[in-house]
């Protein structure tokens, strides 16, 4: 996981625990955090030794996230005892139905690392604010494609972006990160990609799952405020600053409070 510090990631990729050759190879994709995926990657002849491969390899200088088995599962209680591993930056818990679900976990794991749940069924959903105040909730994530499934939608349903706003405005009300985009499965499908993740940044999404290391260029892109919207951004603190309360305008428009706090979310996530 590259960036643990104040600005948001952007880019989860996903690589299978049963693979490890691939995980230096992740890390290098510029992707802003690895997720080192113990369950739906890997069948279940092989969990225990992919786990087993990531323990060995994971180290402070290398550090992941990793997704669980979901609780209930045979390897849930084995997997939350990687979390005592150096180099786990964090959980991504699947399956996520309830804050009661978090808190087995945090009793299981008995330490305070960052919990992603993945909220993946109609039951995470409709509990989803609870989820999102549950303790060490650093950021809720879609799971987009168990989701339509659990809902009986179709494959490319605009009704999924009635829950985006949902999880948007839970994570603003439980005073969390900005919730992660599910994946866009088109592989080759650069167009559907770029779509995909300037909707979910226009939507509120503070970034993406990522399923292969080439779509991490795209993602990282969508969610990167261009140059020209730091140096308006900047412009507008700036004055803002200098007015000391009074009514300011630029480019013509009123700059008021909504204004100046779009202006410091961008500079926020600005990347140098």
């Amino acid at each position: 996981m590259s960036n643990t510090g104040g600005s948001q990631n952007r880019s989860f990729l996903f690589v299978p625990g049963s693979q490890p050759d691939r995980f230096g190879k992740a890390l290098d994709s510029g992707a802003d955090a690895v997720i080192i995926d113990l369950e739906d990657a890997v069948a279940p002849e092989a969990k225990v030794e992919a786990r087993r491969a990531l323990a060995a390899w994971v180290s402070p200088e290398r550090p992941v996230l990793v997704r669980i088995n979901a609780k209930g599962t045979p390897w849930f209680a084995e997997d939350a005892q990687l979390t005592k591993l150096r180099g786990i930056a964090g959980i991504i818990l699947p399956k996520a139905e309830a804050a009661s679900d978090v808190v087995d976990l945090i009793s299981v794991t008995r330490t305070k690392i960052p919990v992603f749940p993945l909220i993946e069924t109609a039951q995470g959903m409709w509990d989803v604010l609870q989820i999102a105040k549950a303790p060490f909730v650093h950021q809720l994530m879609f799971g987009t494609l168990d989701f339509i499934a659990d809902m009986g939608m179709g494959s490319d349903a605009e009704e999924l972006d009635t829950f985006r706003a949902q999880l948007v405005m839970t994570s603003r009300i439980a005073g969390i990160r900005s919730p992660i985009d599910g994946v866009t499965p088109s592989l080759e499908d650069v167009d559907r990609l770029t779509a995909d993740a300037a909707k979910g940044r226009r939507w509120g999404f503070g970034g993406k799952l990522c399923i292969h290391p080439k779509q991490v260029p795209v993602v990282n892109r969508c969610y990167t405020p261009t140059e020209s919207d730091v140096s308006w951004a900047r412009r507008v603190l700036d004055a803002s600053e200098k007015a000391n309360g009074a009514a300011i305008s630029i480019d013509g428009k009123m700059v008021d409070r909504p204004v100046v706090l779009r202006a410091q979310r961008i500079v926020a996530s600005a990347r140098t």
